[in-house]
């Protein structure tokens, strides 16, 4: 009879000593994934999460993706896009129109399975017609003929080009290369992200790209050095600028050409809101969301940050990523955080659903009323611009008001014959753009707290959020999870004679 014999002790020293690293590897294993907390549902915000979640790589330091959660004051997110409703519509109440080369837009919407469409008429230059009002008169005005004719259309078109080339002149065909030598520019931020830098600082982002220059001088010191007429910039020029920026053509040249690239053809908008985006990159990012639930403080605690909520909740993350302008919200930091006051321009967007006095225009029909009114630079007149969104008979029509203040009743009422029904909202939209800009970084705290928004000082748009949210998603990922590889076989990187219509992520 044979027995078992008994393991020596050094071959349990043996046997311990092979298994020591897989011994040791099982707890990194278990250990919970880190937590980033992003302030924020809007484009911005739902993009950090969603750049995140692609370009996140395995490493052997880092194995699992990171948790994210979302913080939303309001109680749907989306930020400042958002949707308005009236006489049985829906129409974009906030960021409303994209470019044809807002990729990242563009890429969500195929991704998301989102229907595009062309935006209301009077935010489309080629179709509308258009009015320049300086409060007492119209100085300038296309032709409008009530025709659904499309060979009529197609005249009218072609008369009011030529109107517009007579009175504008060659300088037309300079502001359309100023606008396309930028947009060109801005381009290089859809290059492979092999081919990019990550940067740490607006400034570095701007000035790779060659942008920078254009944030040091006012748009007018810019078309003035390329020898716009005078005429131009303070009619045409000025009422693209006191549209999409509410603001003269005294802001900043990068903001200017944003402005104006946002006035040409081929614009759309998301098919029942452009909320949609954000909304989608939120649920495809396997996010938790808070919804009405406002950060108040965000504390740095040594090895995370705390932060706490106005209900009384309290979250740790070590990162934390504020994904909102700051210029209006009191969110408490601690140690404190320095960055340079900015002070917003705030939009009253204002939609009637009536019917506009033509006496208030000097005129004797509702009919001879262009379907958009610009504005000069007067800081007497009332509103910015008023557009017909949508028209259901001649007397039953749908506007939207752009205004620096708020439309009062009595105001209203006199700009108006009939009103049936009237919606008012405030946007703090973007900011008040003043050359030369200066930026507040995107590591607010030399450790692992970001600003999406610093961005904006340069241009804000819907696009612009996406582009500086891909670009922290990518510093978080090199500096945080720095073993873990950025991934980028599952993006696509863009040229700009791509057919954009087939780009999947």
């Amino acid at each position: 009879m044979y027995s078992d014999p008994k393991p020596s002790f050094s071959f349990l020293i043996l046997l311990f000593l092979r298994l020591q690293p897989l011994i040791f590897s099982l707890p990194t294993d278990a250990l919970p994934p880190p937590t980033v907390c992003i302030v924020g549902s809007g484009i911005g915000g739902s993009s950090v999460a969603h750049f995140l979640r692609h370009y996140f790589h395995p490493s052997p330091s880092q194995p699992r993706p990171p948790n994210i959660k979302i913080f939303e004051r309001s109680y749907v997110v989306g930020g400042r896009m958002a949707t308005v409703s009236i006489g049985g519509e829906t129409f974009e109440a906030g960021a409303s129109i994209l470019h044809p080369k807002n990729y990242h837009a563009l890429n969500y919407s195929n991704l998301l399975g989102l229907k595009v469409k062309p935006p209301p008429a009077s935010e489309d230059d080629d179709s509308m017609s258009l009015g320049i009002w300086d409060g007492k008169k119209f100085v300038f005005k296309t032709l409008q003929v009530d025709s659904k004719f499309p060979l009529v259309q197609k005249i009218v078109s072609y008369v009011n080009s030529f109107r517009i080339f007579f009175r504008y002149g060659f300088s037309l065909l300079k502001m359309g290369s100023f606008v396309e030598s930028t947009v060109d520019s801005f381009l290089k931020y859809y290059e492979s992200p092999e081919r990019r830098p990550i940067f740490e600082t607006v400034d570095e982002m701007l000035k790779w790209a060659g942008l920078y220059n254009l944030t040091t001088q006012t748009l007018q010191d810019e078309l003035i050095g390329i020898k716009l007429s005078p005429l131009l910039i303070e009619e045409l020029v000025t009422v693209i600028t006191r549209i999409n920026y509410g603001q003269s053509v005294y802001i900043s040249g990068l903001a200017g050409a944003v402005s104006l690239a946002g006035s040409g053809g081929g614009l759309w908008a998301v098919d029942g809101g452009n909320w949609q985006m954000a909304s989608g990159l939120i649920n495809s990012s396997d996010v938790f969301l808070h919804l009405n639930e406002e950060i108040e403080s965000i504390s740095y605690l040594g090895e995370y940050y705390e932060l706490n909520s106005t209900k009384g909740n309290s979250y740790s993350c070590e990162v934390a990523v504020v994904a909102t302008p700051l210029d209006e919200v009191n969110i408490q930091f601690s140690p404190a955080v320095s960055i340079r006051e900015r002070k917003l321009q705030h939009t009253h967007a204002t939609f009637v659903r009536g019917l506009l006095n033509p006496a208030y225009f000097g005129l004797r029909t509702v009919a001879e009323i262009p379907e958009l009114v610009g504005t000069l630079e007067d800081p007497d007149l009332p509103f910015t611009c008023i557009s017909v969104l949508k028209q259901h008979d001649e007397n039953d029509i749908i506007y939207k008001i752009f205004s620096r203040e708020p439309m009062s009743d009595a105001l209203l009422d006199s700009i108006f014959s009939a009103r049936l029904q009237t919606n008012r909202i405030n946007w703090g939209a973007y900011p008040h753009y003043k050359a030369p800009e200066l930026f507040a970084p995107f590591i607010l705290d030399g450790q692992h707290l970001y600003y999406v928004n610093a961005f904006e000082n340069a241009a804000s748009t819907m696009e612009t959020g996406a582009v500086a949210a891909e670009n922290v998603a990518r510093l978080i990922l090199s500096r945080y999870f720095s073993e873990a590889s950025l991934q980028s076989s599952n993006l696509q990187s863009f040229s700009p004679d791509a057919d954009v219509s087939h780009f999947d992520l």
